[in-house]
């Protein structure tokens, strides 16, 4: 219900209305190199330092670091010298490329590609499919042959989902104790990032990440270095290729990216290979029973439509989805984060 404060003076209206700005002060800071530099220089800068080392303009430094202030992602302190900016603490938790729990690549990631998908949203609502052929100019039937277009592009991607699996992947792994299953195999594993956080929290497992060849290419020469011994590559497309068997199966954001009917298939596939007494995990971010939140999976929801193929559910709908491929006992843990966990045994 909308109080008479709202109703008279619209705030929340008009915060949704520059929400955008918000995103792409944040992105532009990071792609300019802002965050990085004043973690670098371990002293507060003027805005004329800043943009002198960064190559840009004076005014449009200062309008972004002010921006940038008023967002608390930076502090200033007016000195007799003038304004001198730094950085506040979750700037150089989370926005500096070089700290362990950067976000800088899948911010990357939404600036450059998501953004624009996003610009033809009112579409991919009338047409009911995501829109690469209109941002991108390729084809819309492959989802994953259009986000991997390019070596960079997924790169880029890899880079991306790996830096969420940073401050969201122990939370998924440990929601249920995952120690009985030492035999691992990481459908879609991609950069690795889940793959090194599961090692890491259960070292008697080891993890096989299965994904396109190109994919476990890039994951071996860029993510995952060659003295990780517990974990191991196997290459194949999980819709036309064998599944190699194993204990556990974890699918992490894998299923939100298919129809039901695909996701039927490629559960059935895991049931099949999967060894008795073994079991999958799942881990999506879920919808609420009435679907009314949270609001990041509806509009996470809003993203697989104009991405991919998918969407994002409920637990009871990824449920229904593991007891038609023969699954049981099914267990869900929200993790008040954004991901959650799904427990299926065979």
């Amino acid at each position: 219900m909308s109080s008479t404060e709202d109703l008279d003076y619209p705030q929340i209206i008009l915060q949704y209305n520059s929400g955008f700005l918000v995103s792409k002060v944040m992105f532009t800071a990071s792609e300019l190199g802002v965050f990085d530099l004043l973690l670098e220089s371990g002293e507060p800068l003027s805005s004329n330092a800043i943009a002198a080392r960064l190559g840009t303009s004076t005014t449009g430094m200062e309008r972004l670091l002010d921006a940038c202030v008023g967002l608390k992602l930076l502090a200033v302190e007016l000195t007799q010298e003038g304004a001198l900016y730094r950085n506040t603490e979750i700037s150089n938790i989370y926005l500096t490329k070089s700290s362990p729990k950067s976000q800088y690549h899948i911010m990357m990631y939404y600036s450059n590609t998501v953004y624009l998908c996003w610009h033809y949203l009112a579409d991919a609502v009338r047409e009911g499919r995501n829109q690469y052929e209109r941002a991108f100019g390729i084809s819309s039937k492959d989802p994953f042959g259009a986000m991997y277009r390019s070596e960079e592009e997924m790169l880029k991607f890899m880079a991306g989902q790996n830096s969420v699996w940073t401050i969201c992947g122990r939370d998924v792994l440990a929601a249920f104790d995952l120690s009985p299953f030492r035999q691992i195999c990481d459908l879609g594993g991609g950069g690795g990032a889940l793959a090194r956080e599961c090692v890491s929290l259960y070292p008697n497992s080891t993890v096989t990440i299965y994904d396109l060849p190109k994919v476990v290419q890039v994951a071996k020469e860029q993510f995952v270095p060659p003295e990780e011994r517990r974990i191991a590559f196997h290459e194949g497309d999980f819709f036309n290729d064998s599944i190699p068997e194993a204990e556990l199966y974890i699918l992490s954001k894998i299923l939100h990216d298919w129809d039901d009917d695909k996701c039927r298939q490629l559960l059935a596939k895991v049931y099949k290979a999967c060894k008795l007494g073994g079991g999958v995990l799942l881990v999506e971010s879920l919808l609420n029973e009435d679907k009314s939140g949270p609001l990041e999976t509806q509009l996470y929801s809003m993203n697989m439509l104009v991405q991919t193929e998918g969407k994002e559910r409920t637990a009871a709908e990824y449920s229904k989805l593991l007891e038609a491929a023969g699954f049981g006992e099914i267990q869900v843990k929200r993790t008040g984060k954004l991901y959650d966990a799904v427990l299926g045994r065979k």
